[in-house]
């Protein structure tokens, strides 16, 4: 099997999993142009996703987590500017060190800029990857990176793993834009769970089955549904399972760039440190 058909992966991430809100994973394959949704998993622990994925003998996967930390931070508070180094050293901490930390580093800068950014962040539009609240993405990475690298998959322009498991920062909300702009599409708050969230999930469904969303038009595909999977897309109000596909149409793209001879899964260079969204 060569990298051009390994089956794909989408990742909708979290770092406290329960049976109320599990880890959920997107699998799926490219097939002339059509992204083909096969089934939605989901995981109650990170040890069994982990587990999971360390078990799979081959994958492409986008994955709704941070990669990487913003070197002006990394470099602020001492820790090794070496990707591998400064995950062994971040994933040997507990959150409350790791909060601590962070929340010092805020507390000495001005209003408007407490939070570093890496610099996927400004084209992603993505929350800083060193956040521990609203969305917890400091924790996501925290939780995820360890068990992704003892899954030994190959993270494109950071570390060099497994090259039939490879790992892609991917991020939800950039595809979603692109088609519903600042509309929201989901909520965890049921109050919030309104019949216009649902018109826009439908909105974003129906752009992504006809390849309008402007990154599967750049590259000829379109996503595949049954009726039965887009109505369970559909109602899923949390949208946990549509940001799993729309990270499992992320790692499609990237997998088409690499069929179109791209060497690095459609990422350009980038700090070797921080590394990258896909597709942003």
């Amino acid at each position: 099997m060569t990298p051009h058909d390994l089956p794909l992966l989408g990742c909708d991430f979290t770092s406290a999993p329960s049976r109320r809100k599990p880890i959920t994973l997107a699998r799926g394959r490219l097939d002339r142009g059509r992204v083909v949704l096969d089934a939605l998993d989901t995981f109650d622990t990170l040890d069994a996703w982990g587990a999971h994925l360390a078990g799979l003998p081959a994958w492409v996967g986008g994955f709704d987590l941070p990669f990487g930390l913003p070197r002006e931070l990394v470099q602020a508070l001492g820790w090794p500017t070496d990707w591998a180094a400064c995950m062994a050293h971040y994933a040997a901490l507990d959150r409350d060190t790791i909060r601590q930390a962070f929340s010092a580093f805020c507390d000495a800068r001005p209003v408007g800029g407490k939070f570093a950014h890496r610099a996927t962040d400004g084209p992603a539009g993505s929350s800083p990857s060193m956040k521990w609240v609203n969305p917890p993405v400091a924790f996501m990475m925290h939780a995820g990176v360890p068990r992704l690298i003892a899954a030994n998959a190959t993270l494109p322009g950071l570390r060099q793993g497994d090259p039939a498991r490879v790992a892609l920062e991917a991020y939800p909300g950039l595809l979603a834009r692109s088609v519903l702009g600042n509309t929201s599409y989901k909520s965890d708050d049921k109050a919030k769970q309104t019949p216009d969230r649902l018109i826009a999930r439908r909105t974003l469904l129906n752009a992504l089955e006809n390849g309008l969303a402007p990154l599967l038009q750049g590259a000829g595909l379109r996503l595949r549904l049954s009726h039965a999977q887009r109505d369970a897309l559909a109602d899923d109000p949390s949208g946990d399972r549509l940001d799993a596909v729309l990270c499992l149409l992320q790692a499609a793209w990237a997998q088409h760039q690499q069929r179109q001879g791209h060497p690095r899964w459609g990422l350009p260079e980038c700090d070797p440190l921080e590394g990258w969204i896909v597709s942003a």
